[in-house]
């Protein structure tokens, strides 16, 4: 089981790393172009290409955050393997839930 999260942490890790570059970089270019909230939302909304890009980017994150969580709570807060899987796992769900609340949100699936 360790060495399969191990590698499904170093996976998503790899996953993660573009949509961070390109994450942050659309930040630095919204803001030097003094872009508003509502223009940066006119452009994602109803457009499948940023609502996958943020779907995979919340799932990738969902995945790869609880395990490292994981990790931390039995060797730092020496808790069982299964308490610690258990509130990862919890972790996992509201970080699933509220990302991809917001890609509903920021792709405008419920206008």
């Amino acid at each position: 089981m360790e060495q399969k999260l191990f590698a499904l942490q170093r996976l998503t890790a790899m996953i993660m790393a573009p949509f961070v570059l390109i994450h942050v970089g659309l930040i630095v270019y919204a803001v030097q172009g003094g872009l508003t909230a509502g223009e940066i939302l006119s452009r994602t909304q109803g457009s499948w290409g940023w609502i996958s890009f943020y779907t995979l980017f919340v799932v990738s994150v969902g995945i790869h955050v609880p395990i490292g969580v994981r990790n931390i709570l039995i060797e730092w807060a020496r808790l069982s393997r299964t308490t610690a899987g258990m509130i990862s796992a919890a972790f996992s769900a509201l970080l699933l839930f509220m990302g991809l609340r917001a890609v509903v949100a920021v792709g405008g699936l419920l206008s």
